[in-house]
């Protein structure tokens, strides 16, 4: 999990493994709708958080 080293004088240094680095990968169409879907519902979540919020004050 870490990479420890000792220096001459006795301190010790602790690094982090790196992870390996790769690239993302566009979403397939299913989710590009899922996406859409949970941002609408979102959106509409908020919209009447604040509608709900306007009419109580």
């Amino acid at each position: 999990m870490f990479t420890t080293t000792q220096l001459d004088n006795g301190v010790l240094n602790n690094y982090a493994v790196e992870p390996q680095v790769y690239y993302a990968e566009f979403p397939a169409p299913y989710q590009l709708r899922r996406y859409l879907i949970k941002g609408a519902i979102a959106a509409l979540f908020v919209t009447s958080l604040v509608i709900l919020s306007a009419t109580i004050s």
